[in-house]
């Protein structure tokens, strides 16, 4: 059953279960999904604005070109979700935990990401412009094409992630953990010819 257009704005579905259920253009905003489960739902180009998501738990959902401006994402769990395309606003994402996501073209542009563990994650073509990472763990996070400008990256652990010569140039390491291979990658990029 695909829900089409549906208003779900200011909905209390707090500690709801849901299983294989279908949302396309439907609007969640200030809804309450406190403690809200999903497995294999699909939401596409939804509108999550100041919805509170937290204590929720994802597990093989994709949330599709959605919007979450504002959203409390708090303790929430995400496994095997897909998010790509959707936008984050000025949300809350402490004690957020992502297991093997796709943040493929994700806008999480002046995000506090701070301590965040994307480790391992697919951030193709994400826009991290001006993101809080200090302290993120992204190893072996896949960042190819990722806009990286401004980004605080401080005691971040970028140990087997994968960035692009141009992610590479847009990004202060400074501060950064890398592993041998992006530092010599890092430093080519800046123009050091190695021999």
């Amino acid at each position: 059953m695909i829900e089409t257009a549906e208003d779900f704005r200011e909905a209390v579905l707090s500690e709801q279960w849901w299983e294989k259920r279908s949302f396309v253009g439907c609007d969640f905003t200030e809804a309450d999904l406190r403690g809200l489960r999903t497995q294999g739902c699909t939401f596409d180009q939804c509108d999550f604005t100041k919805a509170d998501f937290e204590g929720s738990r994802h597990e093989a959902s994709a949330f599709r070109s959605c919007t979450f401006d504002r959203s409390v994402l708090a303790k929430t769990r995400w496994s095997s979700c897909s998010m790509l395309g959707s936008s984050f606003v000025d949300c809350r994402f402490q004690k957020v935990a992502f297991t093997e996501c796709d943040l493929s073209l994700v806008s999480l542009s002046k995000a506090r990401l701070s301590k965040v563990d994307f480790g391992g994650l697919r951030l193709r073509e994400a826009n991290l412009l001006e993101a809080d990472l200090t302290g993120a763990d992204l190893r072996g996070a896949d960042l190819t094409g990722a806009r990286l400008a401004g980004a605080k990256l401080e005691g971040a652990d970028l140990r087997g992630a994968r960035l692009d010569a141009n992610g590479l140039v847009q990004a202060n390491l400074s501060g950064v953990h890398v592993d041998t291979e992006t530092a010599i990658a890092y430093a080519a990029a800046h123009g050091l010819v190695i021999r």
